[in-house]
């Protein structure tokens, strides 16, 4: 740049280049090295000007800015042009102060100085609005001291104690006076006396060592701090070359202030505060409040000490996912879990100490012991089951979010030992400490693991319990049966006092009985206890604990041989055509439904993991099997279009229905497939056909005891193809060789003779034995028009006189279904006349193959129960 501009320039810019070095001098806090000043601002109307400036008058201005960067690292001298060395004498002297250096510590102090000062200059002119405001800021100072571990300062104890002294004044002083204070301020002074009164609380004792000796509390403070002096860099290079060998093992833990924080028993209370009054803030880094609480039970030393730590850190854990989608981290998992049977054991040993969810206040800085308790009973506020319920839904939430199908799903599963054994431990404790209510519920988690798994698993479970320090009251052993400890825990939350661990409770113990292949006490139970009326109020959890337990009691029916009992039974789960959704083992979409994505999310997180679900394919091919057996003598039985529209099974009928449109049928693919040709060759009278395609369905091998159900099966379609045989063909003889069936169909002639005797009994076939010459004696009544005409009269006006009185009872609020209780008297007679009357409408009526064989359908209807009777009803 020329000269000449570059005189101007310096002259117009000189004063405010000065005022801003300056403000930079002043704003700078000492702690990094000054920097070198920056050329003087110039004239916005000399910028051109000095950019045209040679390039060896810039080589030489940027050579001499390096030297004085070299030269001096605290400040350096503006540079202004050479002929005004003069004007700059006057601001090089103003720069030769040399700056201070301060700690953090001490601008903390300082601040809180400047806070005090303002609240001086407010209290004389009695402006409680700034006072107050200042107030809370110096009160955060102090709080952020804190938080990096340093004491409290005196001058702010110093500060409170005249704070106090000051608001009496004022509040007597506003007494007298006849001229009150505006509103504004009065509620500021108002404001103030609480926050005081709060505040002084807290640091109530430091008040009262400060009162007591003013001085002393100074020395004590100036003690505290004097360690915290940082050392020279040369020193901790000489230090570090010394200890190279050892440093890893001398890290030590260093907070907001560059100050180590040391845990020691003294002050594990303090710390534990501190981590709990961070809990659940923005920006808290969880895993570092993990490793403190881990330090401070490491250095706890008294029971007490370790449960409050114990309490604080299991807590820590479950907020470290904070997210209700995703399942806890598996590591995090199983260290909750040893946390949890710690805290069992030292609660379980020490019977001094008890966990409570409701305690009265206490002092959660000091140590406390039996000794210092009214009742020698220290009680801790903390609660083990929740802690035990959380484990056990991050277990769950756990197996819903891993591929089954994998290898990692089957290696979390044998954790549940694990967790069984914890919620065993947790039984016993409360057994000891004899509390209902979480007895109750840690029993029902354990009926929960055990009630739908089969005798080995159980046992295997069983055995970790047995081998633990700690056992429950009811324990299950090697001789004992699984039966009996189900029976134990059942009958305990029986006697409880909530509802809906009693329903459960209920629900799991048929569910095993079904399980057990013991059928008709698990039918008992369940219609003794009537929740088929009551379940719809329940939660969804428990309804879907209710559909399970329906859907294993009609497996139950099947394997057993039951066949009516079973197609019933599963029919209502499977006319809803939602089979999977209301076994909580996927979600269904509907073709008009669109769910809401709360919804959807909602309908994840309960579903069940995948090694409880009931194998679907499995439970259609037994309703879709009973549907057959049921139905085909049915439909073989029934002569006119009317009757043929009573509909036993919709879903079954459905598919037999497609299966008959279809032009071409292929070998078989599928179970449906089986079972629909199994269907064609029973109505064909093929029953070895029939045998063959149902016990080659693939999915009977993950029944148990296969070889019995399949064994079940072929006889069983030997009975129904003899019934189906006579109901198709006793038109067309007058009498039937006994013998000739048993051979046929290879029955005993026992067996056949009972078959036929029992159809006769019920009116099913309209025929007479003669046991002298072994044969069937064919009755035939035929039916006129008229008579048929008036039959079929005589069945509308039926339904129709049903129908009013079912429209009645609704109106009226009395129930006469086949599934309700009646509770009125009147409402027990009005339901045994409508039944009188079904059965006499059944006796009269009358088809075209014999007196007697017109109501067959019907009285197959009442048979089954009360699933055929609302099908009759709704499809008349």
């Amino acid at each position: 740049m020329s000269r000449f501009f570059r005189q101007a320039g310096d002259s117009d810019s000189e004063s405010s280049s000065s005022e801003e070095e300056e403000l930079m001098s002043s704003e700078d806090e000492g702690t990094k090295p000054a920097a070198p000043a920056a050329k003087p601002v110039m004239s916005r109307f000399l910028k051109t000007a000095g950019d045209t400036s040679s390039s060896e008058e810039s080589e030489s201005e940027d050579e001499e800015t390096e030297m004085s960067d070299e030269e001096g690292q605290a400040g350096a001298k503006p540079r202004v042009g050479r002929f005004l060395h003069g004007a700059a004498s006057d601001e090089e002297s103003d720069e030769d102060v040399k700056r201070v250096v301060k700690s953090a510590r001490d601008k903390r102090l300082d601040e809180m100085e400047a806070t005090g000062k303002v609240m001086d200059n407010a209290l004389k002119i009695n402006d409680w609005v700034a006072i107050s405001n200042e107030f809370d800021k110096l009160v955060r100072m102090v709080q952020r001291q804190q938080n990096v571990s340093e004491p409290v300062p005196p001058f702010f104890i110093r500060t409170l104690a005249n704070l106090e002294n000051s608001l009496a004044a004022a509040v007597a002083k506003d007494k007298e006076s006849k001229k009150k204070m505006n509103a504004s301020n009065a509620r500021a002074l108002t404001a103030m006396k609480q926050k005081v009164k709060k505040i002084s609380k807290e640091y109530e004792r430091e008040l009262k060592r400060f009162q007591e000796d003013p001085e002393a509390f100074e020395r004590e403070y100036q003690t505290q701090v004097a360690p915290e002096v940082a050392p020279t860099p040369a020193r901790v290079k000489k230090a570090k070359k010394a200890d190279e060998e050892e440093e890893d093992e001398e890290f030590t833990t260093v907070g907001k202030g560059g100050k180590g924080i040391q845990y020691t028993p003294e002050n594990i209370f303090k710390n534990l505060q501190v981590v709990q009054e961070n809990r659940g803030k923005k920006n808290t880094d969880r895993m570092e409040q993990i490793r403190i609480l881990e330090k401070l039970l490491e250095v706890a030393v008294t029971p007490y000490q370790r449960i409050r730590v114990l309490l604080a850190l299991i807590a820590a854990r479950f907020d470290y996912n904070s997210s209700v989608a995703t399942h806890m981290p598996i590591d995090l998992w199983i260290a909750a879990q040893k946390e949890v049977d710690q805290l069992i054991a030292i609660a379980v040993q020490e019977p001094g100490y008890s966990i409570q969810e409701i305690t009265e206040d206490y002092d959660e800085l000091e140590e406390r012991s039996p000794a210092t308790e009214k009742d020698g009973i220290v009680r801790v506020r903390g609660s083990v089951i929740s802690f035990v319920d959380r484990l056990d839904d991050e277990f769950t939430k756990s197996l819903q979010n891993i591929d089954p199908h994998g290898t990692e799903y089957v290696d979390r599963l044998k954790d549940e030992k694990v967790l069984y054994c914890t919620i065993c431990r947790a039984q016993a404790l409360y057994e000891k400490t004899k509390q209902e209510d979480p007895l109750g519920r840690v029993i029902m988690r354990r009926l929960e693991h055990i009630y739908s798994k089969p005798d080995p698993v159980v046992y295997a479970l069983e055995s970790t319990v047995g081998a633990s320090d700690i056992k429950p009251s009811a324990i299950l052993t090697p001789e004992s049966q699984t039966s009996s400890l189900i029976h134990s825990l059942c009958v305990y939350l029986y006697k409880a006092g909530n509802s809906l661990l009693r329903t459960r409770a209920m629900l799991c113990h048929i569910y095993h009985y079904a399980l057990h292949n013991d059928f008709h006490t698990a039918r008992d139970m369940l219609l003794m206890s009537h929740l088929q009326e009551s379940i719809h109020n329940a939660d969804v959890a428990t309804q879907i604990l209710y559909n399970r337990t329906v859907v294993q009691l009609g497996l139950s029916a099947f394997r057993c041989g039951l066949i009516k009992e079973a197609q019933a039974t599963l029919q209502d789960i499977f006319a809803t055509q939602r089979v999977k959704e209301l076994l909580a083992q996927g979600v269904h979409q509907q073709r008009y439904q669109v769910l809401s994505p709360e919804q959807e999310k909602a309908e994840r997180q309960r579903q069940l993991p995948f090694h409880m679900h009931i194998n679907t394919e499995l439970l259609e091919a037994a309703f879709l099997v009973s549907s057959m057996l049921v139905e085909i003598p049915l439909l073989a039985s029934i002569d006119s279009e009317e009757q043929r529209r009573k509909v036993i099974s919709k879903p079954f009928r459905r598919l037999l229905d497609f299966a008959d449109r279809q032009i071409f049928t292929g070998p078989p693919e599928s179970t449906r497939d089986h079972i629909m040709q199994a269907s064609k060759a029973l109505q064909n009278g093929e029953w070895e056909k029939c045998r063959d395609l149902i016990q080659s369905i693939k999915i009977w091998s993950l029944m148990p005891e296969c070889a019995s159900v399949k064994e079940m099966l072929a006889k069983r379609i030997q009975e129904e193809g003899l019934r189906t045989y006579l109901f198709t063909y006793a038109p067309h003889y007058s009498t039937l060789s006994l013998s000739l069936l048993a051979r046929t169909f290879s029955l005993p002639l026992r067996a056949v003779t009972s078959l036929v005797s029992k159809m006769i009994w019920n009116e099913e076939l309209a025929a007479s034995l003669d046991q002298s010459a072994g044969v069937v004696v064919f009755n035939r009544v035929e039916f006129t028009r008229t008579q048929q005409l008036a039959q079929t009269l005589a069945d509308k006006v039926n339904a129709l006189v049903e129908q009013n009185e079912k429209a009645l009872d609704q109106k009226l609020g009395v129930s006469s279904g086949w599934n309700e209780r009646q509770d009125g008297g009147k409402g027990d007679k009005r339901g045994e006349q409508t039944q009188e009357r079904n059965r006499r409408g059944d006796r009269n009526r009358g088809g075209v193959r014999g007196g007697a064989r017109g109501g067959r359908g019907a009285r197959f209807a009442q048979g089954l129960g009360s699933q055929m009777a609302g099908n009759t009803q709704r499809n008349r």
